[in-house]
């Protein structure tokens, strides 16, 4: 008879202990862990091996390792492919999240019916049935003919199965519904989303199956399970996008195999995602006529340059303590914005109500939006319109000087393919040569900044 292994792990963050705590040590949660059971079977014939066999190991120089046997190949979006880094990768394991309605199974069938054309391409789904998922294909216009579908949540019996139709991509929707039989816990609980991720992200190593998984959110917005979920995987994506709005956003936080905070930007039409080739023209949807407050300055995602229209309303408040409330910026960078302009540009907003937000629901984290938000805010205060053909960035240091940011050049280029004619920039991010139609005026603080505008 097979031996039962008792182990106590926390829900929130996944740590393991060998008796019940009220409290986790980890992350300090209080009534977060759980006991849970695992049996330990017979050794069985590893189901990993009827698809490619098991070889010995053996140790190699890195220079010797052949590359030309995982090229890439192309998911179908440019966009998509810009995120990934190029395009997928034969052997990684890609995980996608994202709030309930942004379309990522949408997305995946998508590319799924697309690549279904050239390879061999399998579609398993947890949560909804085969005729569900039919019917939203029929919906969107697919070419169906080629795609195979499961319907399974033992990853045991998926991998068996895989083994014997041998696809080149996996979807796996969702992770939080897989379980393993050898765990005695539901679905979705952490040591099922753990041990399920890594069987998954074992086979898709062995096999060269590129392997997307689908990924449930907490109400926070963070990944559901446990962390290590994002450590064993090569690529973590999230699908961004609100209710009130048909654009969705593909932000990469993590990628083996390119580079990070790579955004991808598509708009949810009757037919399915659509790539936005030019995604700086939907954020720049400005009205003709000039406003106080408003400036746009460009950020660098990833690879390429956005560019995107900071708004700043300053009025009078008539409460003890201001309001400060910055949407798509950082609240603790407005303050020290705040106290920035107060010390070395004599504008004291003390008694003011400060709102911010950047339009088109981007989130802004690099430091490039500093000189941007002071000169909104400053507009806004003094109640005067800023040109219509001005853009700003650079980031502001405590003592008031303009610090230079990366890729300058690029930024101001993006900005001059957009129409804009001035642009004021740090003055280390000032160009050595004239750019045809842009007057570039570099400065060294924020008084001259403010002398500037």
């Amino acid at each position: 008879m097979a031996k039962t292994k008792t182990a106590y792990v926390c829900t929130d963050c996944g740590a393991d202990y060998t008796r019940w705590l009220g409290q986790c040590q980890e992350c300090h949660a209080w009534n977060t862990i759980s006991e849970f059971r695992q049996a330990k079977t017979p050794a069985r014939q590893d189901p990993f091996s009827g698809f490619s066999g098991q070889t010995t190991p053996k140790v190699q120089t890195l220079d010797a390792i052949d590359l030309t046997d995982l090229p890439r190949f192309s998911s179908g979006f440019a966009e998509f492919d810009r995120v990934l880094g190029g395009g997928i990768v034969p052997g990684s394991a890609i995980l996608i999240g994202g709030e309930p309605g942004a379309g990522k199974s949408t997305l995946l069938l998508q590319t799924m019916c697309t690549l279904a054309a050239n390879m061999e391409a399998l579609y398993v789904t947890g949560e909804e049935s085969l005729q569900q998922v039919a019917m939203r294909a029929k919906r969107l216009g697919l070419a169906t003919n080629k795609l195979k579908m499961l319907s399974e949540t033992s990853v045991e019996n998926i991998c068996a199965i895989a083994s014997t139709e041998k696809p080149k991509i996996m979807v796996i929707d969702s992770i939080q519904v897989m379980h393993i039989s050898d765990i005695q816990s539901a679905p979705g609980s952490v040591s099922q989303v753990r041990e399920t991720a890594a069987y998954l992200t074992r086979f898709a190593k062995q096999n060269h199956v590129a392997m997307l998984l689908v990924g449930h959110v907490t109400k926070d917005g963070s990944l559901a399970g446990p962390k290590v979920l994002e450590h064993c995987i090569d690529c973590s994506i999230m699908l961004e996008g609100s209710t009130d709005s048909r654009f969705r956003t593909l932000r990469g936080n993590k990628n083996r195999f390119g580079a990070v905070n790579e955004l991808g930007v598509f708009a949810m039409t009757g037919t399915g995602l659509k790539e936005v080739s030019n995604p700086s023209a939907i954020f720049l949807s400005r009205s003709q006529e000039q406003t106080a407050g408003s400036i746009v300055m460009v950020l660098w995602e990833g690879t390429r340059p956005l560019l995107v229209e900071i708004q700043a309303l300053v009025d009078h408040s008539a409460l003890g303590n201001p309001r400060r409330v910055a949407v798509g910026a950082e609240q603790n960078r407005l303050s020290m914005l705040l106290a920035i302009l107060h010390r070395h540009g004599g504008l004291q907003m003390n008694d003011q109500d400060v709102f911010v937000n950047v339009v088109g629901g981007i989130k802004v984290t690099e430091t490039s939006i500093d000189l941007a938000l002071l000169l909104a805010l400053v507009s806004s205060f003094r109640d005067r319109a800023l040109p219509q053909d001005l853009v700003v960035f650079g980031e502001v240091g405590l003592s008031g000087e303009i610090r230079p940011v990366p890729s300058g050049q690029e930024r101001i280029n993006e900005a001059a393919k957009h129409g804009f004619k001035r642009a004021i920039v740090p003055i280390a991010n000032a160009p050595k040569h004239a750019i045809e139609g842009m007057e570039v005026i570099g400065v060294k603080n924020l008084s001259e900044a403010l002398e500037v505008i």
